[in-house]
């Protein structure tokens, strides 16, 4: 019953509330929010307050309430809201004041600076209140007014949004570097302001040099392999056709002493050519894992004397010195030519130091040391003198052939080269450091290996080379070489037959009855690689032996196929005696190499 008047009594109520609200002019949704309200006011209020006036003041403190609380709602959201925008903000400036690009925000009406961050600080040695007193034009020596007001006109004018340029920094010590600046306009800003982020690129610009540097000495490296060769081909025919002329003389014949000026003429030319292609990069050497101490060692005695005794040699070798793989002979040359040098650069005197050391190469000393330097174990060569030493641009062409500060006829200028191919083909680097009347110091990093120590063998001395009765073709696209080659084996009694490339070879295979022993072939021919001529003779006469020769570089007759272990090979030039031995030895083995 209770229930039932309630809700008459509130149906009741609740009409008069509409008439009495209408009336006043309150909207129609507002009414019906209101009257919504009633029956929880009516539970609210007591028997004798069952008024309008009195309904009314209640729904007032309700919706006041209701209002007071979503209001508070709204205030704590967007205080939580403004809350982590600060912390985002406060966030982002720690990061921006932090970071180790310089930052700057000027005034672009005065160029004025108006903020900086730390960065800017730390690198140019200023205060914060040292640089708000300070525009771009004091930071950039190379800029006057009007440049830098002719490179932010675009800017200005709204043309561009952003510019990027290179340019230099100059600290508060007067020292420059170089840097790369981001440079853009907010208009938005009043007044408007530019923003600068700029980047040292010091490290940039070395590895930049680093890298043309390579490219430089890599072409002309090709340069040099290539001369290399033809030069080769023409040293075997001289040294060749010297050394028959030399044969049929006499020792007593006057004619004897000029051939024999020829050949050493001859072998002083092949010299240079070895060392052309040292420097290339592209010659063939044997490596073996071998300690850097010893090889130091053998060679302390012989330093001595080459330096004379107004040098002082020392050597400080770390006894736990690590060892290395690299051909033994072309390390010994390499120490050979730096001694040689500082020698030169100590005319009065002075003091040759070698030393070894262990040094472990991270990804920071490899960024120091040059880009092709792989991180890892390392053993150190270095070389110092207390010489003249060297300025800026005598370091920078130094590695480069026939360059050379001595004087006429006092040098080829590819001793240095020499040392820089030998120790890059070795997977090794070499660097400089001198200053003009400071000495020099050459720094030489080989991989270190782990792997046993491998001994140099004990051959006795060779005995003169045999000939023979086997058949021997001769395959050579040269046509000065092909007939050496055939006139020296025929002097030894081999029945020689000859081909100018692959394919008459292989016709000449295919129609000869007799057997064949071996083939000597040139290794990069045209239309066929002694290679692949080889492998296509083997499939009719799989006994054949190869005997290989050329004067190409190590790349070219690696890509043959050619350097495998166990193959026979001959590096042009040769000597009649060299030939006819790497005949003979390959003849007698067996199985069939090649």
């Amino acid at each position: 019953m209770g229930g039932s008047t309630c809700a008459t009594v509130s149906g009741s109520v609740s009409s008069t509330s509409e008439s009495a609200w209408s009336r006043s002019g309150t909207s129609a949704p507002t009414i019906k929010y209101l009257s919504g309200l009633l029956p929880d006011v009516w539970r609210l209020m007591g028997p004798d307050e069952r008024t309008v006036l009195d309904t009314v003041r209640a729904l007032q403190k309700i919706v006041l309430f209701d209002m007071g609380l979503a209001l508070e709602t709204y205030i704590y959201a967007d205080r939580l809201r403004l809350q982590e925008a600060e912390a985002l903000s406060a966030r982002l400036g720690r990061i921006v004041d932090r970071s180790s690009n310089e930052i700057y925000v000027f005034d672009a009406a005065t160029l004025r600076l108006v903020q900086v961050n730390q960065g800017a600080t730390k690198n140019l040695g200023y205060t914060m209140l040292e640089l708000s007193r300070l525009t771009p034009l004091d930071l950039k020596p190379e800029f006057t007014a009007e440049h830098f007001a002719s490179l932010i006109a675009p800017l200005r004018s709204g043309e561009r949004d952003v510019i990027v340029f290179g340019t230099s920094h100059r600290r508060k010590d007067g020292s420059t570097y170089p840097v790369e600046v981001r440079l853009q306009v907010f208009r938005t800003e009043q007044p408007p302001v530019f923003l600068a982020v700029v980047q040292d690129i010091t490290e940039r610009r070395y590895l930049e040099a680093q890298l043309r540097q390579s490219q430089r000495m890599e072409a002309i490296g090709r340069l040099a392999g290539g001369v290399a060769h033809d030069f080769n081909n023409l040293l075997t025919v001289i040294t060749g056709r010297g050394e028959l002329v030399r044969d049929r003389l006499g020792t007593d014949d006057p004619r004897r002493r000029d051939v024999e000026l020829i050949l050493q003429t001859a072998e002083r030319a092949a010299s240079l050519t070895r060392q052309l292609l040292a420097f290339s990069r592209k010659q063939v050497l044997a490596p073996r894992v071998l300690d850097l101490n010893i090889v130091v060692i053998e060679m302390e005695q012989m330093l001595r004397r080459l330096l004379g005794e107004d040098i002082n040699l020392v050597a400080n070798l770390d006894p736990e010195g690590g060892r290395v793989e690299a051909d033994a002979g072309q390390l010994a040359q390499v120490i050979l030519n730096l001694a040689v040098n500082s020698r030169d650069a100590m005319p009065e005197g002075g003091t040759l130091t070698i030393e070894t050391r262990n040094v472990a190469l991270d990804d920071v000393s490899v960024r120091a040391h040059g880009v092709d330097v792989a991180p890892g174990p390392h053993v150190m060569l270095a070389v110092s003198d207390t010489g003249v030493g060297m300025d800026a641009e005598t370091r920078a062409h130094l590695f480069e052939p026939f360059f050379t500060t001595k004087g006429r006829n006092q040098g080829t200028g590819l001793g240095l080269s020499t040392i820089y191919g030998i120790i890059k083909q070795s997977g090794g680097h070499v660097e400089v450091e001198s200053e003009p009347g400071h000495g020099a110091t050459f720094k030489i990093y080989l991989p270190r290996v782990e792997a046993p120590l491998e001994l140099p063998g004990t051959d006795a001395a060779p005995s003169p080379p045999r000939g023979g009765t086997e058949t021997i073709v001769v395959v050579e696209d040269e046509e000065h070489v092909r007939a050496l080659v055939c006139q020296i084996l025929g002097a030894r009694g081999y029945t020689v037959l000859e081909a100018r490339d692959g394919n008459e070879a292989l016709d000449l295979c295919a129609r000869h009855q007799g057997p064949i022993h071996l083939m000597v072939t040139d290794v990069v021919m045209p239309s066929m690689s002694g290679r692949d001529l080889s492998e296509r003779v083997r499939r009719s006469r799989p006994e054949l032996k190869i005997v290989y020769v050329s004067g190409y570089t190590d790349n070219a007759i690696a890509h043959h196929g050619v350097l495998e272990e166990g193959l026979a090979f001959v590096q042009k030039p040769f000597t009649a005696d060299t030939l006819v031995r790497k005949v003979r030895d390959v003849l007698d083995t067996s199985p069939y190499p090649g």
